[in-house]
């Protein structure tokens, strides 16, 4: 019977402890294949999923209904090497935070860019990135809102291709980004600092 207690015991103190060891943060920039890659090296992070978020129509897809939806990733990170904030720094420069219409060379509502948080403390980091961004670019107007977070779903099924498509067409993707006038935008606007560059 001891036994039995201890291991119960032993049980309940290591599931909070792994549930506290990731975290989970949702962005949106634009096309999903290139933030999950350029969110998937950093240190820290664990898992990106591509998905949708930030609508109302339930299980939206990619080829059928996903009005109001933002294209996002879900991030899996552990807070002991990389916080929050981090992420928040690495966002900023890796999306255009001045344009309206959507991102790079996809426009409309889905391609929108976004931060969605899940508690006061994310609004709280996030909107003081927000507003170190301003003051960067005082000429500019920064149109990436501070959301709350919605549910997230993530892209499955016969589309469950768009995840990790950076990894498994990897001739594709780059030829998309280029033409796509992402990373020299990206370089355009943030310097060094595109892209993770120091």
């Amino acid at each position: 019977m001891k036994s039995t207690s201890r291991i119960l015991l032993l049980v309940c103190l290591l599931i909070p402890a792994s549930q506290a060891i990731a975290d989970k943060a949702v962005f949106a920039g634009g096309c999903f294949w290139c933030m999950e890659s350029d969110f998937e090296r950093l240190t820290g992070v664990t898992d990106v999923v591509s998905g949708f978020t930030g609508g109302t129509v339930k299980n939206p897809t990619y080829r059928g209904n996903h009005q109001g939806h933002y294209e996002a990733i879900e991030i899996t990170y552990d807070p002991s090497k990389v916080s929050y904030a981090q992420l928040l720094d690495h966002f900023w420069v890796n999306i255009d935070p001045f344009d309206a219409r959507g991102q790079f060379c996809d426009k409309g509502h889905s391609y929108l860019s976004a931060i969605f948080v899940a508690n006061e403390q994310e609004r709280e980091l996030a909107e003081q990135t927000r507003q170190q961004v301003i003051k960067q670019f005082p000429d500019k107007k920064v149109v990436t809102p501070i959301l709350n977070a919605s549910v997230f779903y993530p892209v499955k099924g016969k589309e469950s291709y768009h995840q990790d498509y950076y990894k498994n067409n990897p001739i594709r993707y780059k030829f998309y980004r280029f033409n796509c006038g992402r990373d020299s935008r990206l370089k355009d606007i943030w310097g060094d600092r595109a892209m993770g560059k120091k």
